[in-house]
């Protein structure tokens, strides 16, 4: 039976990789689930969140009869994507840091990683700066509340601008630094309020666009969108079924978990 591609997410951050779906698959049926009730998840136990992720995702599956799961979270990605492929039985397409394309794209050799505390450190980050960057100087930045700013300004609520400088300022301590990892979902979300906060041009790379195009290689069976997509969430939000709405989803239903 055909059914939507489902994009999961802790929160609204995988909205970003909507975005880049509906560029590369525009006639693909598009559904969303998101765990906002344990929003954020980058400070969580690591054996608490995987068993978590798995319910979340499993309930998301199974109600929203998709054919391919793309979880559009780093840090669900690097903890329970090995975990979610033995559980279900529909393709599953996970986001990493965009180590590599931002290696291939640095002149100076000098990186930044802006992502969750729970990304920053994570062994699978750390062998992803070893394979693809060893001849980078990569500053590995924290930068838990952005995630609240996205959420906030997806809310439709102005983001706070000392909040995202000071968060930024790590960065800039490193003269050389030329590119910027996006190491969350959330973060593209802030793309031009991170430029403008920064002193100097650099390169913002995220995994959008590759996530878009691998979830295209292995989803088959996928339903023609007609209307809007429907949506999930694990706590009732109004202000969450505003942002879900202006990417074309329909008011989230509560999801049960079995």
């Amino acid at each position: 039976m055909a059914g939507p591609i489902l994009v999961f997410d802790s929160g609204v951050g995988g909205l970003s990789v909507v975005a880049a779906l509906r560029e590369r698959l525009p006639q693909a049926a598009l559904a969303y689930a998101c765990d906002n009730a344990m929003l954020p998840y980058g400070r969580r136990e690591d054996a608490w969140l995987v068993r978590r992720i798995l319910a979340v995702c499993d309930a998301a599956v199974r109600t929203s009869g998709c054919v391919a799961l793309v979880v559009a979270c780093n840090t669900a990605s690097t903890l329970a994507l090995d975990a979610l492929r033995e559980r279900l039985r529909v393709p599953v397409v996970g986001t990493v840091p965009a180590i590599k394309p931002a290696a291939a794209l640095s002149r100076s050799r000098h990186i930044g990683l802006l992502a969750t505390s729970a990304t920053v450190s994570r062994p699978y980050t750390l062998r992803l700066i070893e394979t693809f960057a060893t001849d980078c100087t990569v500053r590995r930045i924290a930068a838990d509340p952005l995630v609240r700013e996205a959420e906030r300004r997806l809310a439709g609520e102005a983001h706070d601008a000392a909040v995202i400088e000071e968060a930024l300022a790590p960065l800039w301590e490193d003269p050389e630094l030329d590119t910027v990892v996006l190491g969350c979902t959330h973060f593209p979300l802030l793309r031009d309020a991170l430029a403008a906060a920064a002193p100097r041009e650099v390169a913002w790379v995220d995994s959008s666009e590759a996530i878009a195009r691998r979830t295209a290689q292995v989803a088959a069976g996928v339903a023609p969108a007609a209307g809007p997509g429907a949506s999930f969430a694990t706590a009732p939000d109004a202000a969450l079924a505003s942002a879900l709405a202006r990417f074309g989803f329909a008011a989230p239903q509560l999801l049960h978990l079995g």
